[in-house]
């Protein structure tokens, strides 16, 4: 049961031919994270998304990036999402939605969030040719849709995330990842107004 005054942590761990991860989170923690994925770009991410979250976050991830990085990036969000799944618990007395507009020099990123327990992803506005660059020459601009749907499906989120401008890659995705983890920050939060679970279903 969530309440005030529960821990809402999870560790998840995953075995796969492809990749070996360790991932803990706090959702009300301050911030503070420890990632190591082999994948430096994705690494800033994780740190970005766990500073504006007000997520503790900390990830200990080896693949197969021989191959390319996209193994181990998606698995690494996958578990994600089942440890913020988990660590939710009923949410009970969650605020359960959050929006946020986020700037990053030219680029800007809108994202919506709803912890509604029926995963879905609406991703769109990213330019022409995005999905093929390598930001940092590692990390292809497709596996930012790859991880915010990861996420969406394991975590049991409702996500909308689009892109009104940018020119800059890197900027693009670095708005992406920050303006989702500050709607997961205000989604996520113990809302003192509310009364048990936020759903007239009276679960989520």
């Amino acid at each position: 049961m969530t309440s005030p005054g529960s821990s809402r942590t999870a560790r998840v761990q995953r075995e796969t031919s492809e990749s070996s991860i360790d991932l803990s989170v706090n959702l009300d923690g301050s911030g503070v994270s420890d990632i190591e994925t082999t994948v430096p770009f994705y690494d800033h991410m994780l740190t970005a998304f766990a500073k504006h979250s007000l997520t503790d976050l900390t990830v200990r991830a080896r693949g197969d990036i021989e191959i390319d990085v996209h193994h181990t990036v998606e698995d690494v969000a996958i578990v994600l999402g089942r440890a913020i799944r988990e660590a939710l618990g009923d949410k009970r007395g969650i605020s359960r939605y959050g929006d946020a507009l986020v700037p990053l020099d030219e680029a800007l990123a809108q994202a919506v969030v709803d912890i509604s327990g029926r995963p879905f992803l609406v991703h769109t506005g990213e330019p022409a040719g995005f999905e093929y660059h390598l930001i940092g020459g590692h990390f292809t601009g497709s596996m930012v849709r790859h991880v915010f749907e990861a996420i969406a499906f394991n975590a049991g989120l409702t996500v909308h995330v689009n892109v009104l401008a940018g020119r800059d890659p890197h900027h693009i995705a670095e708005a992406e990842f920050k303006a989702f983890a500050r709607a997961f920050r205000q989604a996520k939060s113990l809302d003192p107004l509310v009364t048990g679970i936020p759903s007239t279903k009276g679960a989520l």
